[in-house]
């Protein structure tokens, strides 16, 4: 397999289990992955939330970890990457106040290249404008904002993925076997034993 490059949009407050899993997930298989939030720099951290399903109107949020940059955000070229990962939490919804992030997501829609994105991540979607035309799952509560930015939502059990053309989405953290295996396969990974 050849090993390809993925860029993971984090910043502070981003879903636990949404940036540890797929960074250790896609290491493990053999790409890169360069995990950046802009105006900070590899050795800095961004902080975690978890976000739980326990039964209430919506998820509880508790404290996560801190997670390590490994890459500088200003060092950041779209063409160097062929897929880009987008966790949810709460970072999507002030990472997409940033012009460079907005740039970068449509750098990767324009050039056709994978892109994953989970639970809020699909705001940066949105606010990036990449959705018109297109179908895209997320957490329910980010539907009408899909559905603003001119994409269809797609209401799918939270366990579950969606995938139409370069984008694989998903509800949440509990469909990263079916939305991990998705993303590979868009970056055309081949694992065998």
């Amino acid at each position: 397999m050849t090993a390809k490059n993925i860029l993971m949009l984090v910043g502070d407050y981003v879903e636990d289990y949404e940036v540890m899993v797929p960074f250790q997930a896609l290491q493990m298989v053999g790409h890169v992955v360069h995990a950046v939030c802009p105006d900070k720099v590899a050795g800095q951290s961004v902080r975690t939330a978890i976000h739980d399903f326990e039964g209430d109107q919506t998820y509880s949020e508790k404290p996560g970890h801190n997670f390590v940059l490994n890459y500088d955000f200003a060092k950041v070229r779209a063409d160097h990457y062929q897929g880009l990962l987008i966790p949810g939490g709460r970072a999507p919804e002030y990472l997409r106040l940033n012009d460079q992030v907005l740039e970068l997501v449509r750098a990767f829609a324009k050039a056709d290249k994978p892109i994953a994105a989970v639970c809020h991540g699909a705001q940066l979607l949105a606010a990036a404008g990449v959705l018109e035309g297109r179908e895209c799952s997320a957490y329910p509560a980010c539907a009408p904002e899909v559905r603003l930015a001119g994409g269809e939502y797609v209401d799918i059990a939270v366990d579950h993925a969606h995938i139409q053309g370069n984008l694989v989405t998903a509800p949440a953290w509990p469909a990263h076997p079916i939305w991990l295996a998705g993303f590979l396969t868009l970056l055309g990974t081949k694992i065998s034993l």
